[in-house]
């Protein structure tokens, strides 16, 4: 009997979608010193901007989820691009810290709508039992892969142009990525999940101590990501000693710490198509939540020893590579552990709430990195803040029974 393919071409459109997306919105903190400078804002008004994008992003998966397995997923992802570029569009004519703020959190919606929660469904149900922990490894590797070379480009691109024109660049970008959407073809469950309601689904997940540990767990990964995705260039721009003139780094164009910071996001996104799906793989093998504990426990790790050693190019070199390695390893074992408890039918509603914690933390993380700048001056408690909920996660997934109750069939 032959092996299923594991390269369909819904997960081929699922990772395009995914990496237009991931580029766009990996590419904020970009813009964190450039607004802020030509409004003459503190840090925490653009911050909470990009702050309230998250929380939009987390309240609008489950809506996403809901919306796409109601009237189908295809019109789900167009209703997201849509709501994507006219934030993108509005906000590049916004002068106000009230208009980004609204604005943003239109994207945020986009955000969800181009996203993990409706994308990550799709594949799931097209691929084999076999193949689906890889299948969502590789979608969330290769489409969260946007991360190379997103930051970059908008760097690149804010080299000869202000910023509104860039985010009107991407705003194109983002619709232009619709043309795939015909690829986008998956069954809706097996005839048993089809069986089973959306409140059934819920109130069993609702009832199962795991669904919140599992939804608790995965708040430290926003947090983490959400500050540096906004905060890391402006981070290493402003904390990391000089670039030698004469070193590896200038030898390939990166003098200034500001390209050095735009350099560090893209090698975290380069390092986590690598991790992501080893840890897909592994998902495939070991129990779920062990590889998970096991993320957690690195983070933790990693994070503590960045921030007490001195920040210098080598090592922000080097904790992107390793941070990267674990960026969003999280996220096909998260995902892939919701489908395994509680089935294919519903689980971009349940994975859309379990990932609205994941978005809260990012909100928090988001947020409190440019409140506490602007109080301290530097970004050193939001760092041990997230050393903190990092460790707290890897204790939370231990208890997590990692196994699927039966679906009711009626008589």
């Amino acid at each position: 009997m032959s092996q299923p393919r594991l390269f369909t071409p819904v997960l081929i459109a699922g990772c395009l979608v995914l990496m237009v997306s991931f580029a766009i919105r990996a590419s904020f903190g970009v813009f964190q010193i450039p607004i802020a400078s030509e409004f003459g804002w503190p840090r925490a008004e653009f911050s909470f901007a990009i702050a309230m994008q998250n929380l939009a992003w987390g309240i609008g998966q489950p809506i996403f989820g809901a919306i796409a397995e109601k009237v189908g997923d295809r019109k789900a992802i167009i209703l997201g691009a849509l709501l994507y570029a006219a934030g993108l569009v509005g906000s590049s004519f916004a002068v106000t810290p009230g208009a980004h703020d609204a604005l943003e959190f239109v994207i945020g919606f986009g955000v969800a709508g181009t996203g993990f929660g409706v994308i990550l469904a799709v594949v799931g149900r097209a691929a084999s039992d076999a193949q689906r922990s890889l299948a969502l490894a590789v979608a969330t590797a290769v489409g969260s892969s946007g991360q190379i070379f997103g930051p970059p480009v908008a760097e690149w691109l804010l080299g000869f142009m202000p910023w509104q024109n860039v985010f009107l660049i991407f705003a194109v970008a983002i619709l232009a990525v619709l043309a795939v959407l015909p690829l986008m073809r998956a069954p809706v469950a097996n005839r048993q999940e089809i069986v089973e309601s959306l409140g059934t689904v819920l109130t069993r997940a609702m009832r199962d101590p795991s669904f919140a540990l599992i939804f608790l767990g995965f708040f430290s990964c926003g947090y983490q990501l959400g500050f540096m995705t906004a905060h890391f260039p402006a981070f290493v721009t402003e904390m990391c000693g000089a670039i030698d003139p004469g070193g590896l780094l200038a030898s390939v164009g990166v003098t200034t710490t500001s390209a050095l910071g735009a350099l560090a996001m893209a090698l975290v996104g380069a390092a986590n198509v690598a991790g992501t799906l080893f840890a897909g793989w592994l998902g495939g093998r070991v129990q779920k939540k062990y590889v998970l504990v096991g993320i957690y426990t690195l983070r933790t790790v990693f994070a503590a020893v960045f921030i007490m050693l001195p920040i210098t190019p080598l090592s922000v070199v080097v904790f992107s590579i390793t941070m990267g390695s674990l960026w969003l390893a999280t996220v096909p074992l998260t995902s892939g552990l919701v489908a395994h408890l509680y089935g294919l039918r519903y689980m971009g509603t349940l994975y859309g709430i379990v990932f609205f914690s994941h978005q809260l933390g990012s909100f928090l993380g988001v947020w409190l990195g440019g409140r506490f700048y602007d109080l301290t001056g530097d970004y050193t408690m939001v760092w041990w803040v997230g050393v903190g909920v990092g460790a707290l996660s890897a204790l939370l997934h231990l208890p997590i029974r990692e196994r699927r109750a039966p679906v009711l069939m009626p008589a």
